[in-house]
């Protein structure tokens, strides 16, 4: 056994990772270097190293972890050019630089496994390449102070990479801030509905500053409330202990006085970055707050001037690297106000010359919120432009700052993708729109519908069906069961309390609460409120009938869920090992004597009276009634229950509301949505608002779909631009649009590029004569089917593990015969069919050629097939379908006859499309 120190060991290892300069390298050479003087006997051999691992050194394995995540994300590094990042083959061509035996690369497989996980998505312009990886390590203090305290908030080696490579994208498609020339750059980052967009934006913080941009704005949210959060985030996270001190003394009471945090005894003080000292000391710069948690923005001009005399060469402009990197870095994080930003531009006017020299990023969070035009540019005077109130004081913004970038974040793009791109004034992401991959331990759309599930309905179980474990409808049949999402609320509580005292980490349990939101009308909240706060206190919590009927629902229910979904957590063995929990947890809800609170108010003033700030308040145990003003960047904390039955017509309003959607560690089994599935919606008519989610998420999911599939850079040169995006925007549901129609002034669809994707139209007529008039259209088709049937194989994919074969008829037919009869095909809604047949008349040699399409006409197997002849055709095999239910279109026909031959041109006749 080696007489080598662990402690040693991973001494050794640190320099010689350190040395390699983030490049992989021949490591027994720079091992041998590092321990050359110190340790000059060490056992450096590659099995004592393995046994370290296998033995479960820890600390060994961080430091591994971290080297081998930062370099299995690295993104085109020159040492493995075209091997794709997070892949077998990128960690293989990792040890083969390290020269590694196969051995240890097992080992170290076993102990940092490659986390194959999505990188972002980038839709973008040319742009100058700026921010190499040299450059970046060069300036990093900020950075590298943010990613050891997501470090220690627990955040594992592969979150941080993945957030490394996402923010690295955003800042590199900005303007160099040290280039002479000022140019704006105007992007926009798509994340997921309460999936940690705030981390993104500060990871971008940190580096823009590192890289040399010195003034940030941030939009923060309408409210105080919203504004105040992102302000403690920040303050928190990425500026830290001493600029919020600047020089304070902490032991003496009297410097503290207005000091935000510390001089109120904030019981997270401790956990602020601290950097070590004054970050001018150590050699970086300082970071001045020109906004604190509680004052919004007031003055600026002398913040601002303060640039000028930090200049080490007056003569020289401050974007200058040799002003620039000693300059102090100022950050406003203000509201989407009129009278704030007036007040910030107002000022800005006042300074001029230094703005043209002033490298700025404004980051616009929710920024299809307020910031978006919405007045209709067909309203406006010839040859002006007519603006909003926010979206006015934006451009002006713009204006005033020449060498400024804007990053809109948003969970709902719809809105700014369908801005005036020919607007230069306006917030358009021109350069570039980046979609963010979804989070690892997030629960979003698929964690609450079965999307595309191959198993039959009545073979679903709480374990394999997403809908099953978590929605519980509600509908005539049912009553409101408002009552039983009361004691749904209830027993989870007790549940989080009963894991927390049997080991489980009660962080995530500090808060927990309920979202009740019916509608939009504040009467109707108020009379909710009620409902719900007589029906707690008729309850019986500490009755036998009560905890007969809390008894009942966590055997049915959440028992059943729990051992199904979450084995591995403490569970009890009976309700009554329970039931002091359920009254601990009822103690909790109905402290003060008041378990609900009602949040639809407009103003600051009424937020701060009730006491609903997640990170100030020690715990929040309650059911909120209310929903529209907690649906935009606000983090509802702790939700397990929702109860929603509010219909709307636009979706990222409805998407916005989903504030089911989020992290739930630690109790995703308790999550439950009570949801409408009979809602009256217009007259006569009742909206299925589970259904109407799935369809939205659909949307939303196709959008990015798309945008991966136009991310692909073909012979050096994107697809398509931020320009060409608006197209992408799908529509499930017909009532359903995809944002308001005050936002979508500039929304056409014309045409849809679908190259290698299966498109199956709907919207199928409904009327007899019109059935029978596409029938006729299709003769040229059958006429081209050979009789003699070819064999398909369809290898394994996502819905199959087996290679499957069947039969079909085949012919081809020419591509302007082809587009002569789908021009000429009628549908239940004129034009349906129209951006797709706009791109399929385009393969005429106008955008590609293809001169003749392969025809299909699958065949069932034998034992299955009925066959009948349409307009004396070959015999054709006929599946039978419906319309689904309120629609035009019928049940997916993809899944059931699979998709064949997707590698070639090809026409899968559909029979449906013939008869209907």
């Amino acid at each position: 056994m080696s007489n080598t120190p662990a402690n040693v060991l991973v001494e050794i290892h640190t320099h010689a990772l350190a040395g390699m300069l983030n490049v992989p390298r021949h490591f027994a050479r720079w091992a041998a270097v590092a321990a050359d003087e110190d340790y000059p006997d060490a056992d450096l051999s590659e099995e004592l190293f393995r046994i370290c691992l296998v033995d479960g050194d820890e600390a060994l394995r961080a430091l591994w972890s971290r080297h081998l995540a930062a370099w299995d994300f690295a993104e085109d590094p020159q040492w493995a050019l075209a091997i794709p990042a997070r892949t077998d083959e990128r960690r293989t061509a990792v040890y083969d630089r390290l020269r590694f035996g196969s051995d240890l690369r097992k080992a170290l497989d076993a102990a940092v496994p490659v986390a194959k996980i999505p990188g972002p998505t980038v839709i973008t312009r040319d742009f100058t390449p700026w921010y190499t990886p040299e450059r970046a390590a060069a300036r990093s203090f900020y950075w590298t102070s943010y990613e050891l305290k997501l470090r220690a908030k627990g955040w594992s080696d592969a979150a941080i990479a993945s957030l490394d490579e996402a923010s690295r994208a955003v800042v590199e498609r900005l303007t160099d801030p040290e280039q002479p020339t000022a140019r704006q750059a105007k992007g926009l980052v798509v994340g997921y509905v309460q999936s940690g967009k705030t981390a993104n934006f500060t990871g971008v913080t940190a580096k823009a500053i590192d890289a040399g941009y010195r003034l940030v704005i941030v939009l923060g949210g309408t409210l105080n409330l919203l504004r105040a959060q992102t302000q403690r985030r920040l303050d928190m996270e990425l500026i830290g202990q001493e600029n919020i001190l600047r020089g304070a003394d902490i032991t003496d009471l009297d410097s503290l006085v207005g000091v935000d945090y510390v001089g109120d005894d904030d019981a997270d003080w401790d956990e602020f970055v601290q950097h070590g000292a004054r970050p001018s000391v150590l050699g970086a710069f300082d970071i001045e707050r020109l906004t604190t948690r509680d004052n919004d923005y007031k003055s600026l001009a002398q913040g601002i001037r303060a640039l000028e005399f930090e200049k080490r060469e007056p003569t020289r402009p401050l974007h200058d690297p040799a002003n620039l990197h000693h300059a102090a870095a100022r950050i406003l994080v203000v509201k989407k106000n009129k009278s704030v930003l007036t007040k910030l531009v107002k000022d800005l006017k006042q300074i001029r010359g230094l703005l043209g020299e002033l490298p700025a990023l404004i980051i616009d969070d929710e920024s299809d919120q307020a910031s978006v035009n919405t007045l209709d540019p067909k309203k406006w005077e010839q040859g002006s432009t007519e603006r909003t109130a926010i979206n006015g004081l934006l451009s002006q913004l713009l204006k005033l700052l020449p060498r400024a970038q804007y990053v809109g974040y948003t969970a709902t793009p719809f809105a700014n993708v369908f801005v005036d791109p020919g607007d230069d004034d306006d917030i358009f992401p021109s350069d570039f729109l980046i979609s963010l991959p979804r989070p690892s331990g997030y629960m979003g759309a698929q964690d609450f519908h079965d999307l595309d599930s191959a198993i039959p309905r009545h073979e679903r179980s709480y374990a394999n069906s997403q809908e099953k474990a978590h929605i519980r409808d509600i509908c005539e049949s049912t009553g409101d069961r408002l009552q039983e999402a009361i004691d749904a609320f209830v027993l989870p509580g007790a549940l989080k309390l009963y894991r927390a005292d049997h080991g489980v980490d009660d962080g995530p349990f500090r808060h927990h609460t309920m979202l009740a939101h019916q509608s939009v009308r504040k009467d109707d909240h108020a009379d909710l409120a009620l409902r719900v706060n007589s029906m707690w206190h008729q309850a019986g919590y500490s009755s036998t009938a009560g905890h007969e009927r809390l008894a009942a629902l966590w055997a049915s229910d959440f028992a059943a869920v729990s051992g199904a979904r979450a084995s591995d957590l403490p569970a009890p063995a009976s309700y009554e090992e329970l039931r002091p929990y359920v009254n601990a947890a009822r103690q909790r809800i109905g402290s003060g004597g008041q378990p609900v609170i009602v949040v639809n108010g407009d103003s600051d003033r009424y937020f701060d009276q009730l006491n609903l700030d997640f990170d100030r308040t020690p715990h929040v145990w309650k059911i909120l009634v209310g929903g529209t003003k907690l649906s935009r960047g606000f983090t509802v904390e702790g939700l397990t229950i929702t109860y929603y039955r509010r219909t709307t017509q636009q979706a990222d309003t409805l998407m916005q509301m989903g504030r089911w959607f989020g992290f739930r560690p630690g109790y995703r089994d308790l999550v439950r949505l009570y949801i409408g599935r009979e809602e009256p919606f217009g007259r006569n008519r009742y909206a299925d608002l589970y259904e109407a989610y799935e369809a939205i998420c659909r949307d939303e999911e196709t959008f990015r779909e798309q945008l991966a599939q136009y991310a692909v850079v073909v012979d050096g040169q994107p697809q398509i631009t931020p320009m060409q995006v608006p197209p992408l925007v799908a529509q499930h549901l017909p009532w359903i649009r995809p944002s308001a129609r005050n936002k979508m002034f500039n929304a056409e669809l014309v045409e849809i590029r679908s190259p290698g994707r299966p498109i199956e139209p709907a919207s199928y007529p409904e009327n007899n004569a019109a059935l029978k008039r596409n029938t006729e259209r299709w003769r040229p088709l059958l006429d081209s089917l050979s009789a003699a049937p070819a064999t398909f194989t369809n290898p394994p994919d996502d819905s199959s593990s087996l290679t499957r074969t069947f039969e079909a008829l085949t012919g081809t037919i020419s591509h302007s015969d082809l587009v002569s009869v789908l021009s000429q095909l009628e549908w239940e809604r004129p034009g349906h069919f129209d951006p797709h047949l706009t791109y399929l008349s385009q393969l005429d040699g106008t955008l590609a050629k293809v001169d003749e399409w392969l025809l299909i006409s699958p065949r069932l197997a034998a034992s299955k097939r009925i066959e009948a002849r349409v307009l004396g055709s070959l015999p054709l095999s006929l599946v039978r379908r419906t319309r689904q239910a309120g629609k035009t279109s019928f049940g997916r026909i993809a899944e059931r006859l699979g998709r064949p031959v997707e590698d070639r041109d090809g026409l899968h006749l559909d029979p449906a499309g013939l008869s209907g």
